[in-house]
């Protein structure tokens, strides 16, 4: 016999968990005493919601179902944006809340609420223990759906009673599967298709985000030359320093990559997920597309594809390659000069020494400072679209940027989690003002860890990407604004190392200086947003392009 709190930690060693992020309650305490004695790190954060970032990001990293952590009531609720963050963004995340005892309670409804249905709509699995006996198996299944595609955020419920009952029940090992393949006969469909057309494109998105759908798209288009665009999520899937990558969907119309995939007569849509803003419209009569993925597509008025190869899609990738033989008759010409006129684009202001540091700049910078490896961990502000479009990921999960949920908050302690997979990767956080202050305490947790981070926080002194919608809506500038403090100060009063940029130039000596000494390192970045008008404006954009 043993008690359930450690039951619940052997199955979690039992599924190869290193790390549990979060804070706990008294609730809690049978099983924090599991965690003493077992191999797992506990890692406590300042703030539910950063530790289940770090945990979705753990699993967005590793493919591996990340833990978080909290007590009843308010911790509960204080994970349900990090919850949603997971689920809508594909990552396998645990979450254990605890809770009053169920069978003798006598402490009335304080801090109660049900947190079960308050978690079903952004979890894939939610279930509250009501006996020690089936901890097992609820803890496997909660795994399995957490990593199972499309992945995403599953939730378990500890009472305080369960979790120092006694039992005799053991893990589960998990058990060896395989994805279903792709039908043959869809995969010939796809193949003649793609043998009958002139000039067609690969989209790759966010469910092809996957180690071996990488290496075999990859060879797909070293085999055959054909060109690609990647949405936000599918960011590096494929080394962006390809001549045949054409760019990244980072805006919703009218930028070159919407243009390259005008042009093109087929289009290839592998891992499409409509969480992300679609990256073209599909119309009657128009471009035809073949729909490559793990599900069958959610049809609507704009997609609607002609052909669906459903399955894992590393092998729908590799059997079409395979069988694919003359493509010499396709001819890329224009999707080329459209990916030439992108790169001119995107190389001006590269080196812009104004002051406030410009956009451009400040991407170019980042990018050189970093070798191929390196993680640039992304909050959500306007600079998310810069990075998008400017920002060159050479390697797969290099550039952690949110096109689900969009919510700021994360990008320290994602960049946080990132160290903790990958210790001897440099790895920067890129913050807006805003969203570094929804989180910034766990600079303290960074600092107590000892990792090594470096956090550039854009400062702008207000509310950067509303103001620019708000302009471009015409409305007046109103409710934007706020003050910071001295973020030079306040690295230093949590032990961390501040910096400020004061010159254009500046910058790139002090990325350097941060990535090569250890410790957290804190660079207060003025930045001008000004040049979001002449860039990202739809109308201006379509003036300027001249391909």
């Amino acid at each position: 016999m043993a008690k359930a709190a450690d039951v619940i930690v052997q199955c979690l060693e039992n599924e190869g968990v290193e790390y549990v992020f979060g804070i706990p309650g008294e609730e809690n305490l049978d099983l924090l005493e599991s965690l003493r004695k077992s191999k797992i790190k506990l890692v406590l954060t300042r703030h539910e919601q950063s530790a289940g970032f770090m945990a979705a990001t753990y699993g967005r990293l590793t493919g591996k179902t990340g833990v978080s952590l909290s007590t009843l009531g308010p911790g509960a609720t204080n994970l349900v944006t990090a919850g949603a963050y997971a689920y809508l963004g594909g990552m396998p995340m645990l979450m254990i809340t605890g809770q009053k005892p169920i069978k003798k309670s006598k402490q009335g409804r304080f801090q109660i609420i049900d947190v079960c249905g308050m978690m079903a709509p952004i979890t894939k699995y939610t279930h509250q223990f009501a006996s020690a006996d089936n901890i097992p198996s609820r803890m496997r299944e909660a795994f399995r759906l957490a990593e199972e595609e499309k992945p995403g955020a599953v939730h378990l419920e500890l009472p305080e009673d369960i979790a120092a009952e006694q039992t005799d029940s053991l893990p589960i090992p998990p058990s060896l599967h395989r994805r279903p393949l792709a039908e043959h006969k869809a995969v010939d469909a796809a193949v003649e298709k793609l043998q009958n057309a002139r000039s067609p494109i690969l989209v790759i998105g966010a469910g092809a985000n996957r180690k071996m759908t990488a290496k075999v798209l990859k060879q797909l288009i070293d085999k055959t030359g054909i060109p690609f665009v990647t949405t936000q999520l599918g960011k590096g899937v494929v080394d962006e320093r390809s001549p045949r990558f054409l760019g990244n969907a980072a805006l919703s119309s009218g930028d070159f990559v919407h243009r390259a995939v005008e042009a093109a007569d087929l289009i290839v849509n592998i891992g499409h997920d409509v969480i992300e803003k679609p990256p073209f419209f599909m119309v009657r009569g128009g471009t035809e597309v073949i729909h490559i993925n793990f599900r069958s597509a959610e049809v609507d008025a704009v997609y609607f594809p002609q052909i669906e190869v459903i399955g894992d899609i590393a092998n729908a990738v590799w059997q079409i390659s395979e069988a694919l033989s003359d493509t010499r008759h396709w001819d890329f010409t224009r999707l080329l000069t459209i990916r030439d006129a992108n790169e001119a684009q995107i190389a001006e202001g590269a080196d812009d020494d104004r002051f406030p540091v410009y956009p451009q700049r400040l991407v170019a910078d980042i990018r050189r400072a970093l070798p191929s490896e390196g993680i640039v961990a992304l909050d959500n502000g306007i600079y998310k679209i810069w990075f998008a479009r400017n920002y060159k990921a050479h390697k797969p999960n290099t550039v952690l940027l949110d096109n689900a949920l969009a919510t700021m908050g994360a990008g320290l302690p994602s960049a946080m989690a990132s160290h903790l997979v990958y210790p001897d990767r440099p790895v920067i956080a890129v913050c807006g003002d805003g969203g570094f202050m929804m989180n910034s305490q766990e600079l303290e947790t960074a600092v107590r860890l000892n990792m090594h981070i470096t956090v550039v926080i854009l400062r702008d002194d207000g509310y950067g990407m509303i103001r620019w919608k708000q302009a471009n809506m015409g409305f007046t500038d109103f409710g934007l604004d706020y003050g910071n403090p001295d973020f030079v100060k306040y690295a230093q009063a949590y032990g961390a190392n501040g910096h400020r940029v004061e010159k254009a130039e500046g910058l790139m000596p002090l990325l350097e200086h941060c990535i090569n000494t250890p410790g957290v390192h804190v660079i207060d970045c003025p930045v001008d947003y000004s040049e979001n008008d002449r860039i990202l404006n739809s109308e201006l954009r379509e003036r300027s392009l001249v391909v």
